[in-house]
């Protein structure tokens, strides 16, 4: 059976409670242990797939079709273990669940309430494979004193009693504020957010303490005295230079050392760390320098493409070159031109939802064709590249999208891209019609693409005839115009087994362009870069535009 970590804040939202949770899963598996991480949402969505990337950043999708925080992708990043659908819930998905029973008649005509219910709901979730691994780490979003968190506490609260007597140990991560004007680090806040959690029921094992400052020795055994913590059980945590940096950081630190003593593993595994040093070699020796530009249109959050730039950090690892990436709005593109993408050795178009911005995205898949600049297009970004195609070589000049047809409620294009109404997945047919419901209704998860033998994307996959990745989006490539693109130069380089749906596009003439309905960033990871955007930056290096 499972040990259980807890992971909670306080003070101040965004301190990094999930990087703190996936370093802290890579530092037990560096010692041999397996690990899950969870992630328990407060917000009343039922899951982030209908929020704007502006309100919540990206939307981290797994193999099994869940859309989850981007939390997730920083577990995986971390351990490589992927995620699945009971490794996120939110406070929308556990009421859905109870109200469901409740008009099922489950639960026997009694009166529904927060507690047992609710969190008798939430305790069955962190149930689930709990004999699966060594540690199950569970992160609770928001901080201590949020309303709608208190289901949650109150849950783990109740679900830690009921465990043998050290089967569950709490972290909670804070802020210790620095005022320049005295210069004095403030415990208050940290002994105040603590104060909140013990009037709940909970006392932190582990206390773990953002700071800009060095944190003496006295001002952790204050915490430690005021907080009812082990003095070693203070864990300074500094800014880094890279998120990779923070297992190697939070060793030293001894934040894995706190929690096993907390659990009374005596004496503990030797961690090998091999790995994350390695990582770190490569990002801090890096022996070059690529220009990358990402066009999109949610450029404002950088958090928004945060796999992404993720990905194109591992990509640059993998060949020992610094990536450094620079956001250019679609929507500056159309009104300032092209030009703007002067000086880059790549381009990325990503994914992304409605017409805005549309246009610069197709005018930068047509610089990188006309300028022979590497060209990676993904989901949204393979549509406009289709689109630019169809449009200034096939002479189809009204080419665009069913998706913004729809949006104006007129027809003004070829419909090139439309709605996908029907698709193979696993055993079974899913439909979809324009008037279902937007949550839970795109295409999601992990699908298979069948490769062009010889085909670029093929030679990037080191000659695979198949490869996986996960989508996520409700329009397609219409393949009934695949004959007409292929005569002028656009090769349908991947597709749906079944030979329906378009995967993958691609110029034989570019020296690298290409396009994929898929995410492949969402699994890339620092010591397993995903093939594509290894193989992007290698051919950004080959691009010598700027020497």
């Amino acid at each position: 059976m499972a040990r259980y970590i807890f992971i909670t804040g306080g003070v101040v939202s965004s301190l990094g409670k999930g990087l703190a949770s996936a370093a802290l899963g890579a530092l037990l598996q560096a010692r041999g242990y397996t690990v899950r991480l969870r992630k328990l949402d407060p917000y009343l969505n039922v899951d982030p797939g209908t929020m704007s990337p502006f309100e919540h950043g990206e939307v981290f999708v797994t193999d099994d079709g869940a859309e989850t925080d981007l939390d997730l992708g920083h577990y995986e990043r971390f351990t490589g273990v992927s995620a699945r659908k009971t490794d996120s819930v939110s406070s929308g998905r556990i009421y859905s669940n109870v109200l469901e029973k409740e008009r099922k008649g489950a639960y026997l005509g009694k009166t529904i309430q927060v507690i047992p219910h609710v969190t008798n709901e939430i305790k069955d979730f962190l149930s689930v494979g709990e004999d699966e691994v060594d540690f199950m780490l569970c992160e609770i979003g928001g901080t201590v004193g949020d309303i709608e968190g208190l289901p949650f506490f109150e849950a783990i609260r109740q679900f830690a009693q009921e465990r043998p007597r050290g089967q569950c140990v709490f972290m909670h991560l804070t802020l210790l504020p620095y005022l320049a004007a005295s210069g004095e680090l403030k415990t208050k806040p940290t002994q105040h957010s603590v104060k909140e959690l013990r009037s709940i029921g909970l006392q932190p094992d582990v206390l773990v303490c953002r700071s800009e400052q060095p944190i003496p020795e006295k001002e952790r055994a204050k915490i430690a005295l005021f907080c009812n913590v082990r003095p070693d059980a203070v864990i300074p945590a500094y800014d880094l230079k890279s998120i990779y940096e923070a297992p190697l950081a939070y060793h030293r630190a001894g934040l894995d050392q706190a929690v096993l003593d907390a659990f009374q593993i005596s004496p503990a595994p030797r961690p090998d760390l091999s790995r994350w040093e390695d990582v770190m070699d490569r990002l801090t020796n890096a022996e070059g320098l690529v220009k990358v530009a990402i066009v999109g249109k949610y450029v404002q959050l950088e958090d928004a493409y945060k796999s992404i730039s993720e990905a194109l950090t591992h990509g640059g690892m993998a060949n020992r070159v610094r990536v450094k990436t620079e956001w250019v709005d679609s929507e500056k593109l159309e009104g300032e031109g092209a030009h703007l993408l002067d000086g880059f050795n790549g381009i990325i178009v990503p994914g992304g939802f409605g017409e805005r911005g549309t246009e610069g995205m197709v005018a930068a898949a047509k610089y990188a064709r006309e300028k022979k600049v590497p060209y990676l297009g993904i989901c949204l970004g393979m549509q406009m590249a289709v689109i630019e195609a169809a449009r200034n070589l096939a002479e189809m000049p009204d080419a665009g999208s069913e998706e913004f047809d729809h949006e104006a409620g007129e027809s003004r294009f070829t419909p090139v891209v439309y709605h996908l109404k029907e698709w193979v997945q696993g055993n079974y047919t899913v439909q979809r019609k324009l008037s279902d419901d937007k949550g839970g209704t795109m295409r999601l998860g992990a699908y298979t693409a069948v490769l062009k033998p010889g085909s670029k994307i093929s030679e990037v996959y080191d000659g695979a005839l198949e490869i996986e990745d996960r989508h996520r989006h409700r329009y397609e490539v219409d393949a009934k115009y695949r004959e007409r693109l292929e005569e002028v130069g656009l090769n349908f380089s991947g597709m749906s087994p079944d030979g329906r749906l378009p995967e993958c596009v691609e110029y034989a003439s570019h020296p690298w362009f290409i396009g994929v309905q898929s995410h492949p960033e969402l699994k890339s990871k620092p010591f397993e870069p995903a093939p594509l955007f290894a193989g992007f930056v290698r051919a950004a290096m080959d691009n010598e535009r700027l020497v």
